[in-house]
C-alpha cells in the first residue's frame, strides 16, 4: 500500500521539501553554513563507512597510546 496519499508518502515529500536551517540562518553566517551543508551531505553520502573509518582510526590511536605508556610504565619499574 503504497500510494502516493499515504500518510508515509505525505510525511516524506514534506520533509524533503522543508529547507532546514538554511532559510533562517543570516546572511553573514551562510558561507559557514554552507560548509556545514557540505559535511552533512558527506555523511549522509558515506555514513556507515565513514563512521567505520573514524572507529578503526580511534582503535589504533587508542591502542598505540596504552602500549607506549605500558612501555613507559615498565621502563620505569
Amino acid at each position: 500500500m503504497s500510494d502516493d496519499s499515504s500518510p508515509e508518502a505525505v510525511a516524506e515529500e514534506s520533509m524533503e521539501q522543508a529547507g532546514g536551517l538554511g532559510e533562517i540562518v543570516p546572511e553573514p553566517l551562510m558561507p559557514i553554513w554552507s560548509r556545514v551543508e557540505l559535511v552533512q551531505a558527506f555523511r549522509r553520502t558515506h555514513g556507515e563507512t565513514y563512521v567505520g573509518v573514524l572507529e578503526l582510526l580511534t582503535a589504533l590511536v587508542l591502542t598505540g597510546g596504552y602500549v607506549w605508556w605500558l612501555l613507559v610504565f615498565l621502563e620505569v619499574l
